[in-house]
């Protein structure tokens, strides 16, 4: 490797890594060699030894979207037999169901539906909080900026009143990859980078943590990875509002962009780089609903802290057939098993139950 040494003997130290280095190490680094390099970050980060994990459910209010992304296999159109648009009771139950299983959080994302306008979401919200005491963990930047359209309002007025009505933080989807060569390929009816980007920064500076993601496997460059990740680094200098970044592969099953999936290699690789590179992101995010449960074991050797959801209820990355499900005494006795202490946590991190 180019400056090998060097350039470990720098992430050891715990030096900041330009995007060049980034990308070396993407390319030219063994698997096990950024492996340790990543261990060694987390360890630096986290010594404790424990894992988190956060009880929740996805609920996909609507599969109905306009964006019709090429490497998803959720969505429908209007007309389709298959359409749905969930009612305020199903979607209660649904809370209802969470709340008894110890859930802390509603991660609530659907399509983009072209009829659904700002004022569907602030009686939604607001309904709920009106009902249950649970964290409101909901809406893409793209669902946003949609809205905020429709409603011929600014993204900071239509995350003002998204908040006032309930809306806690915001998941990171629909970042894919931050690069526009990308997106235009993939999703060209989307919001480009520069749009998810703005809506994180309003996010953050009106008090509204938010998650980071990374889907990688399709059409991009190992430098666009790395492009991804300094980009979001940039912005956790500025706003310091991500609290975890979640890197997960694409996955091509009953998609128009079909292709194959990123190997586990791939995915370990990617995901070590990112705790090399995300200095200022304190948590990355194991993904069995995509890996399955082995290499998410793997994965808290090669950087990441956090085992994410227990997932109640999944169905996006489902509809592209992969359908690894995980109850929370499994996820605990995985982490246990990989050498670790397992410990339930809250949206923010703070946590809430430590496993004995």
């Amino acid at each position: 490797m180019t400056n090998h040494a060097s350039l470990q003997a720098r992430v050891s130290r715990g030096d900041r890594i330009s995007i060049e280095e980034g990308t070396t190490l993407l390319r030219e680094a063994d698997l096990l060699t950024l492996g340790e390099l990543a261990n060694a970050v987390r360890k630096r980060l986290h010594p404790e030894r424990i894992v988190t994990f956060i009880v929740d459910r996805n609920i996909n209010y609507t599969n109905i979207c306009v964006n019709r992304c090429k490497f998803c296999a959720f969505y429908r159109t209007q007309d389709s037999p298959e359409a749905y648009i969930l009612t305020k009771e199903e979607i209660f139950r649904k809370i209802e169901e969470t709340i008894a299983l110890g859930g802390t959080q509603i991660l609530m994302q659907g399509g983009v539906h072209p009829d659904l306008g700002i004022e569907y979401f602030e009686d939604l919200f607001s309904s709920i909080k009106a009902r249950f005491t649970i964290q409101v963990h909901s809406l893409s930047p793209s669902e946003i900026t949609y809205v905020a359209r429709k409603a011929n309002i600014s993204i900071h007025d239509a995350l003002r009143r998204l908040q006032a009505s309930g809306l806690d933080s915001i998941p990171g989807g629909g970042a894919e990859i931050l690069v526009d060569r990308v997106r235009e390929q993939v999703s060209p009816n989307k919001i480009r980078w520069r749009d998810w980007m703005e809506v994180m920064r309003v996010a953050h500076r009106l008090g509204m943590p938010t998650t980071a993601t990374m889907m990688f496997g399709g059409l991009e460059t190992q430098d666009e990875i790395v492009q991804h990740m300094i980009r979001i680094r940039e912005l956790q200098d500025e706003t310091k509002g991500f609290t975890a970044f979640i890197p997960w592969t694409y996955q091509p099953g009953n998609t128009e962009l079909g292709g194959r999936s990123a190997s586990a290699v791939d995915y370990l690789k990617t995901l070590a780089l990112s705790r090399i590179v995300l200095d200022n992101i304190q948590n990355i995010q194991a993904s069995w609903v995509t890996q399955g449960a082995k290499i998410a074991q793997v994965a808290l050797e090669f950087g990441a802290n956090d085992f994410g959801s227990t997932m109640i209820e999944e169905n996006v990355v489902a509809a592209a057939g992969v359908t690894f499900r995980m109850s929370r005494e499994e996820i605990v006795m995985l982490i246990k098993d990989a050498g670790y202490r397992a410990a339930q946590r809250d949206t923010v991190y703070n946590l809430l139950k430590l496993e004995l």
